[in-house]
């Protein structure tokens, strides 16, 4: 079964530019809010050209998994939870017609344990949620 174009995740939403991620990190113009095992921050900036309306990263620290296949397994399901979870924002952001407008988000793990797939959906989803009622 082919997977339908709306439930990919394309590269060019990953956030990889350093400078974003600096401008994201220096407190500026970014929040953050968090529900635990999740922290999410973020920042809503002007979009140029053919950026996509939301771009994201997943950090999972060294400190809480000394194992990489942990953190690996970590930031899957936090990806794989965005990606069925993100048009929670990208509707709102339609709803306002907020086309001139990219919201970047950094999801970092808070705990030192696993948790299974549908904790972690549920807690993105509250996460996007709140980001989209503060739009």
């Amino acid at each position: 079964m082919l997977a339908s174009s709306a439930f990919t995740l394309p590269k060019e939403e990953r956030l990889c530019s350093r400078t974003l991620i600096e401008s994201l990190f220096s407190g500026g113009r970014s929040r953050s809010m968090s529900d635990f095992p999740l922290r999410v921050v973020y920042m809503v900036k002007d979009r140029n050209g053919v950026e996509p309306m939301t771009q994201m990263l997943v950090s999972v620290p060294k400190r809480h998994f000394k194992r990489a296949v942990k953190r690996n397994r970590v930031k899957r399901q936090v990806r794989e939870a965005y990606r069925h979870s993100r048009q929670i924002v990208l509707d709102k952001l339609k709803d306002n017609e907020a086309y001139d407008t990219v919201v970047v988000m950094a999801f970092i793990w808070l705990d030192d344990k696993l948790y299974p797939s549908d904790i972690v959906n549920e807690k993105v989803a509250r996460l996007l949620t709140r980001i989209s009622e503060k739009l």
